[in-house]
């Protein structure tokens, strides 16, 4: 019974982190159809879609304790520390790039602000590095907790992400105009175009 309830508070709070994400990435539509104060609001979002994010964080571990009675093996069939090295292996460069995102994007990682300006940094190579990074947490996570669940569980991000993404690009569109089509046109989603160093 414990693991079908966490099951689902996992599922619930995947949606409502999505949900409250977007919600959070809209402040310049937001502020045309509702009027002034929805940056504020959208950093309120924002707080409650990582409370979110925190409890699919908790029902990974909790997972761990009670899973769910499925046809797949409880553990990966190696040892535990091959799971460790593969989970670094990912988790480095993902931290490392969320990380650095955060720095150059500055107050606007966490609370958007209307007089923010267009990012430089890691920015003008790729435009979401932090859900690059993000993204791959949740794959670490059930390597360190040696699930093939949790890990299969986890490619559900990778969609999710993918919609926070374009949620965000529509408002930044609305924000920027032509200035952000431009960097669309000459930098990467999530690499590098082509004869960018």
């Amino acid at each position: 019974m414990i693991a079908w309830i966490n099951f689902a508070i996992l599922i619930f709070a995947t949606l409502l982190f999505l949900y409250y994400y977007v919600l959070s990435v809209s402040p310049a539509t937001r502020e045309k159809i509702f009027g002034a104060g929805e940056y504020a609001r959208c950093g309120q979002d924002r707080a409650i879609a990582i409370g979110f994010e925190m409890i699919t964080v908790v029902s990974y571990v909790v997972y761990f304790f009670y899973p769910l009675a499925t046809p797949l093996p409880d553990k990966f069939p190696w040892d535990l520390w091959i799971s460790i090295v593969i989970a670094v292996a990912i988790g480095i460069p993902s931290i490392w790039l969320m990380a650095v995102g955060m720095k150059d994007a500055g107050e606007e990682a966490i609370r958007p602000k209307k007089e923010h300006s267009m990012y430089g940094g890691i920015y003008a190579k790729i435009r979401h590095p932090q859900a690059e990074g993000e993204v791959f947490i949740w794959l670490v996570i059930a390597l360190l907790l040696n699930s093939p669940f949790l890990a299969l569980f986890s490619f559900v991000y990778f969609p999710v992400f993918l919609l926070m993404c374009f949620a965000e690009e529509q408002d930044l569109l609305w924000r920027y105009g032509d200035a952000y089509a431009e960097y669309c046109k000459r930098t990467g989603a999530f690499f590098p175009k082509s004869g960018e160093a």
